[in-house]
């Protein structure tokens, strides 16, 4: 496995900070690795030295040569004047075989086309310039831009911004296909789990590398932490003996504590459940009385009159905790804002109850004053809070969302993006809203601040409807999922995001067979679905799912193993061997078994 890029005792700093400090780690062929860590800790300054776009202050950084590289970051600036075709066949023309071919022929391309639809950017249209776009737009062209390329390494800076659950999921299946190395910063925990085979987290100017994805890197952060605290205990046992021998004499000196690494499983043992929805929902009650919010025969249209949901009859009840999901303009947002009494609908009416107090997060940062200091700002909203039955102050609900005491004296002004959206909830929380609406709430932060985030919303007793890209943050802290397909209706799904996803798959099958019904006919018409096939498919599919959790059980017991081995070299490297074929074998039963579930 070659070496694509190589980073050798790196150093990078910004003013007295250093985001990276003694950095040593590489890139492999074919290797798909996710970075996370706390926003403004050094991940999108990471990727900007591996890629050279910013120089290192100390250390060596040295690249394959000949290496074809794509690099789309936050900050990434697109030709004024040009149009969408140009921006993206523009990397198609340095890659291509011939360069004769003219655009219109590389448009045609099927590959071009699956990316542009895939992205959600097709229906713009190849002569659209990218100036008339909006930002979210201009970010999915310079990913189309890198994606439709045949690269030795991609390297993505937050690509799932800005898509919708549906193109985080054609993304995520693009990526597992492509043959290139892979490195992402997300804050996606569906789409790290899915998509990495190695995590890389930048904590304190270090980057510590775990293998696998979003679980197992939570483990694995879970038994670092675990260590951390066995070894506090003991260097605490251990001053407490030293001072009774001080007192008592040699007499007292004991032998030295003996502990056992536990399995992975006993992490989440007698964990409690996330919430108590009874109680919630009892509170819930008591503090919102039984009308909320309730749109009756209502229809909402788009400023140029484009209908997007029409008869709506939707009441929400006391406790409801809501997911929205939908494409891109199908008006998740506008139906939010008439929840919110912020549009008045174009036809039926909003009833709001007298005790409703709503919270509205937007996805624009414009109603922070920016003239005062974080805690200053939360603190003008309220001093104290109740949240479950427990009083929190501000500056703990600010340092809950990950805003140290030191940090809580930062002027407004100074902060980033992501540090912008925690204040916004902040403020928001303190406010004690019994209905929340948040509109993308987990744009621009970090996994950290969301597990933060869904630990408040567990404690939080009222009303929630959240539209969110995010599978976890829904899955987690919603009862139950309802999406807006653009047929103007809203419609629940019992099966959460799965079940919408797969009524898209069909939605779109179906519309392209009917154009292709609509045109020539094509030369043979696929074979009818044999059904001893599809149930020797799911028989396959059985099997590989016993196989995988004996692969599962046997990595637990080598994991559990390598621990016990740790004074002994030469058993480390017999069982580092065993688990690397382990793997491997896991992995390629999971991608057949992906295979099957596709067709089965």
């Amino acid at each position: 496995m070659s070496n694509l890029i190589n980073l050798e005792q790196v150093s990078k700093s910004f003013g007295i900070t250093p985001l990276l400090d003694g950095v040593s780690l590489g890139v492999h062929a074919g290797e798909r690795i996710g970075v996370v860590g706390l926003n403004g800790g050094g991940k999108t300054t990471l990727l900007e030295v591996l890629t050279g776009l910013e120089a290192p202050d100390s250390g060596r950084v040295s690249r394959l040569g000949g290496l074809r590289m794509a690099v789309v970051t936050q900050r990434g600036v697109l030709p004024d004047g040009a149009t969408i075709g140009e921006v993206v066949l523009a990397g198609l023309t340095d890659d291509a075989v011939s360069d004769s071919l003219a655009e219109h022929e590389w448009a045609a391309d099927s590959r071009v086309r699956t990316v542009l639809e895939g992205i959600g950017i097709q229906d713009l249209g190849l002569d659209t310039l990218v100036t008339n776009l909006s930002g979210g737009e201009r970010r999915r062209v310079a990913l189309a831009a890198a994606l439709v390329r045949d690269l030795d390494l991609l390297v993505l800076d937050e690509p799932t911004n800005h898509l919708d659950v549906e193109g985080v999921q054609w993304l995520a299946r693009h990526l597992l296909d492509r043959r290139s190395a892979l490195v992402v910063v997300t804050h996606d925990r569906w789409f790290l789990d899915t998509v990495a085979t190695r995590t890389w987290e930048v904590v304190g100017g270090k980057v510590e590398s775990y293998e696998g994805g979003y679980g197992d890197w939570i483990f694995a952060r879970a038994e670092r932490a675990r260590q951390a605290d066995a070894t506090e205990a003991r260097r605490r046992n251990l001053a407490r003996k030293e001072l009774a021998w001080l007192r008592r004499g040699p007499q007292a000196r004991t032998s030295k504590p003996r502990y056992r690494v536990e399995a992975a499983e006993a992490l989440i043992a007698d964990v409690p459940e996330p919430r108590d929805s009874v109680s919630l929902a009892s509170f819930a009650r008591k503090r919102l009385g039984r009308v909320v919010i309730e749109l009756e025969d209502t229809t909402l249209t788009t400023p140029d009159g484009r209908e997007l949901v029409r008869d709506l009859t939707w009441r929400l009840a006391p406790g409801e905790r809501v997911g929205l999901v939908g494409v891109n303009g199908s008006g998740k947002t506008t139906l939010l804002r008439a929840l919110a009494g912020d549009m008045e609908p174009a036809a039926g009416k909003r009833i709001q109850g007298q005790t409703v107090r709503i919270g509205w997060l937007r996805q624009e940062l414009d109603d922070l004053p920016t003239d005062m200091r974080v805690l200053e700002a939360v603190q003008e909203v309220a001093q104290r809070l109740m949240l479950g039955d427990k009083e929190i102050s501000a500056g703990q609900l600010a340092e809950r969302l990950g805003f140290t005491p030191a940090r809580q004296r930062t002027p407004v002004g100074d902060l980033s993006g992501g540090e912008r959206r925690r204040l916004q909830l902040t403020r928001i929380l303190m406010s004690e809203p019994n209905v929340l609406l948040l509109d993308e709430p987990t744009n621009d932060l970090d996994i950290d601040t969301l597990q933060q985030l869904e630990d408040l919303l567990d404690n939080w007793a009222g009303t929630l409807v959240v539209i969110s890209h995010d599978r976890y943050l829904i899955e987690r802290i919603c009862d139950s999922t309802w999406a807006l397909f653009g047929d103007g209706k809203l419609t629940n799904l019992p099966g959460g995001i799965e079940e919408y996803l797969r009524r898209r798959s069909a939605a779109t099958a179906s519309r392209q067979a009917g154009q292709g019904s609509s045109g020539q006919a094509p030369a043979a018409s696929a074979p009818a679905t044999d059904s001893a096939t599809y149930r020797a498919a799911r028989k396959e599919l059985a099997k590989l799912e016993r196989a995988i959790d004996k692969l599962s059980e046997r990595e637990q017991r080598l994991h559990v193993a390598l621990v016990d081995a740790a004074t002994d070299p030469d058993k480390l490297v017999t069982l580092g061997a065993e688990l690397q074929q382990v793997l491997a074998e896991k992995e390629a039963a999971e991608s057949r078994w992906l295979e099957l579930a596709e067709d089965a």
